[in-house]
């Protein structure tokens, strides 16, 4: 454990004492969320994203750990365990070096060096090796018998065993290996006869670039088109200079034996440790570009997620369409469907004055205070038929993504919450819901589906989901839960909390009524003291009969804030209610052993803002009036848009229309930057002007260099 600990430290550049209490923490089975939350004296207040690194670096020691241990049994059963070598094993923690030690001793399956060897032709090969015999002839005659028929046949299976030997040599390996490190090349062509097939990938057709300068999304690409039989790609490196260093080191003198083992290096490198270096490079750089891939696709989940609510209010949602009408649904302020019908405002149907009648009915009889339309077929003709309408009130207009509402409308999350109802109607449900509490309603769907990824199915989908659950985790946490109100899926995500726990906890609220306090939890089945720690924090009661159980303030420091108000001679509501009360508070007489400053300005700060949402606040938008397709497009217009996706290479822009723009990296800002998330995040709305439309490929360019954003 000591061990793993300074290892982990100096790898991740942390103090020793913040690893070792946060691997404490994860061992007594404490959530990510949970120790950053509540534990910042444990940990020295390291974040989710430190505390997730941190337990990586420890899963990967633990397989490197049980690596080593098969490895040391492997050579020990084939009795050539050392003392020496156990040694090496012992203090070797990076995989790559451990693989290599252990190459020469692992079991093998027929190799041309192994057949040479059972025709008792090692030996051969020792002498070549030395490099000393003045008669190789002669003493290579000495080795024709049985299998082998001639002295060539002996040189040949001398050269074999040799190859393997320079194969399986460290020093060689990482020869080679840093000749990639340094110089590696990554080449695409197309496969012949695929030219019409492979026309998206075309800027790969003819494609040459350094490895270490090829990007995330490059590579992606190149690696799809791969997978899919298109382009053949090879990473290539100089081969003569390769073929040289390892001369330099196996081939000693310049008689017969020498160019035998000059031969047999050449052969090494070309069989054997070209193919297996560029294998691992190509799993080497994949696994980058996955990383950066995974990092960008987090982000920007992580954006989505804690994009701006609307709050409790009641709304009408509307999934649009043309011949099949628009589907209109009434939500209470709990996002609970009241009332559902179709209208048809727009052709071929065109009952523009009976929708429009329906639509001030519905908002009159539901009281709606604001209104949600998708993005989708027909939204911006619909959002304008609204706009024309007249209320007795002023109602806000909102457009919001419906990616992945399809997705939600079909699964059985959906069928579970609405079994008696089809599937347009829940898709204009969740439409509505995103609007109140995207957060809420998007952990229904996999994130995959949401549309805010790059080359998200060609990445590592183990890593993938692993990354992904953990941000809605943490978002999920970040934001906290009305416990009497929270979706069993919403709550499967917070800490502590599993599926079947979540289901316990709504389950016990259809039969006992609506949780009163936090402490009611213990009472929910399966519910223990470890599970209720983790979750209790997470969990909101608005109007409870304790008022902390509507902060982030952890029941276990309660305790701490009654006894704040004792001193103060005052109740908890008032101590709550009243800052100047607050500003009385000296932190200081509140320390302990267990409880450090960071915590105490934790609960100070709940109590000045008690179920402070961290969220924005949510703007309406409007598209151009006078957009609506890409033919109304035109180089030079300055147009609004809501910024729908975050790549490496840019961002892509929604205006209005059905496709989107691309902002490449170089027109995000008029200085240098290498990240967009610099400039941009997820839902901003900003100002670009349009560069060029490529009508045939549908591609729009943007800038918002030299355009005033507000």
């Amino acid at each position: 454990m000591e061990l793993f600990q300074s290892l982990i430290a100096g790898r991740l550049g942390l103090p020793e004492r913040q690893v070792s209490g946060t691997l404490r923490l994860l061992a007594e089975g404490a959530t990510i969320p949970f120790i950053s939350r509540y534990r910042k004296e444990a940990t020295g207040g390291l974040d989710e994203v430190q505390i997730e690194q941190i337990k990586e670096q420890h899963d990967k020691l633990c397989d490197i750990a049980k690596r080593k241990e098969t490895i040391r049994t492997t050579i020990s059963e084939q009795g050539k365990l050392t003392e020496a070598l156990e040694k090496r094993i012992h203090d070797t923690w990076e995989l790559t070096e451990l693989e290599d030690i252990y190459l020469p001793f692992k079991p093998k399956r027929k190799t041309r060096a192994e057949a040479a060897r059972q025709k008792g032709l090692e030996p051969l090969a020792t002498v070549l090796l030395l490099q000393r015999e003045s008669n190789l002839e002669a003493r290579a005659a000495a080795f024709v018998k049985g299998e082998v028929k001639s002295v060539e046949d002996a040189l040949k299976g001398a050269r074999d065993i040799i190859a393997e030997q320079v194969n399986e040599d460290e020093r060689a390996r990482n020869t080679v290996r840093n000749q990639f490190a340094r110089q590696s090349t990554i080449t695409a062509r197309l496969v012949k006869g695929k030219e019409e097939e492979a026309v998206k990938y075309r800027d790969y057709f003819e494609f040459s670039e350094p490895l270490k300068r090829c990007t995330s999304h490059r590579l992606l690409a190149i690696r799809r088109g791969e997978s899919e039989g298109l382009l053949k790609v090879a990473i290539t490196t100089d081969e003569e200079a390769c073929v040289e260093r390892l001369h330099r080191q196996f081939v000693r003198g310049n008689n017969p034996c020498s160019q035998q083992v000059s031969e047999a290096t050449a052969d090494a490198f070309k069989r054997l440790l070209k193919p297996s270096i560029e294998t691992e490079f190509a799993a080497l750089s994949k696994e980058k570009a996955d990383e950066e891939a995974i990092r960008v696709f987090v982000e920007n989940l992580r954006q989505l997620l804690l994009a701006a609510p609307l709050g409790q209010k009641r709304v009408l949602a509307i999934d649009p369409g043309f011949r099949t009408g628009c589907k209109v649904v009434c939500l209470d302020a709990q996002g609970n469907l009241l009332h559902n019908e179709n209208i048809y405002p727009h052709p071929p149907v065109s009952k523009a004055s009976e929708a429009a009648a329906k639509l001030r009915k519905m908002v009159e009889a539901y009281q709606i205070e604001a209104i949600s339309i998708g993005n989708g077929t027909a939204s911006r003709e619909t959002e304008d038929f609204i706009n024309r309408q007249t209320f007795d009130r002023p109602i806000p207009v909102f457009v919001v993504s419906e990616q992945g509402a399809s997705i939600y409308s079909a699964s059985k999350i959906a069928r579970e919450e609405f079994p008696d109802y089809d599937v347009t109607v829940r898709g204009a449900v969740s439409i509505g819901r995103r609007l109140m509490d995207p957060l809420a309603e998007l952990v229904k769907i996999d994130p995959k589906s949401i549309g805010v990824g790059q080359y998200q199915h060609d990445v590592d989908q183990v890593k993938l989901k692993k990354a992904l659950d953990q941000t809605v985790e943490n978002c999920v946490n970040k934001v906290g839960v009305n416990l009497n109100t929270a979706s069993s899926h919403l709550l499967t995500y917070i800490s502590g909390l599993g599926p079947q726990l979540a289901q316990n906890i709504v389950s016990y609220r259809a039969e006992n009524g609506a949780f009163r306090s936090r402490k009611q939890l213990l009472k929910v089945p399966r519910m223990g003291a470890k599970a209720f720690e983790q979750c209790a924090g997470f969990l909101r009661i608005p109007g409870g009969e304790q008022p902390l159980d509507n902060t982030a303030v952890h029941p276990e420091s309660y305790c701490i804030v009654e006894q704040m108000a004792r001193d103060l001679h005052c109740t908890v509501d008032e101590l709550i209610a009243r800052k100047d009360l607050r500003q009385q508070i000296d932190l200081q007489r509140y320390l302990s052993p267990t409880v450090g400053l960071p915590t105490l300005q934790d609960i100070l700060q709940e109590l000045d803002k008690p179920g402070r949402d961290p969220r924005k606040t949510i703007q309406v938008f409007e598209f151009d009036k006078n957009v609506r397709t890409l033919a109304d497009l035109h180089e030079g217009m300055v147009l609004p848009g809501i910024v729908g996706n975050i790549t490496n290479f840019g961002a892509f822009v929604d205006i209005g229309i059905k496709e989107n723009g691309l902002v490449h990296l170089s027109q995000l800002a008029d200085r240098y930057i290498s990240d967009p998330s610099e400039v941009v995040s997820i839902h901003q709305h900003v100002k670009v002007k349009v560069l060029s439309v490529d009508t045939e490929r549908k591609r729009i360019q943007l800038s918002m260099k030299g355009v005033a954003q507000d």
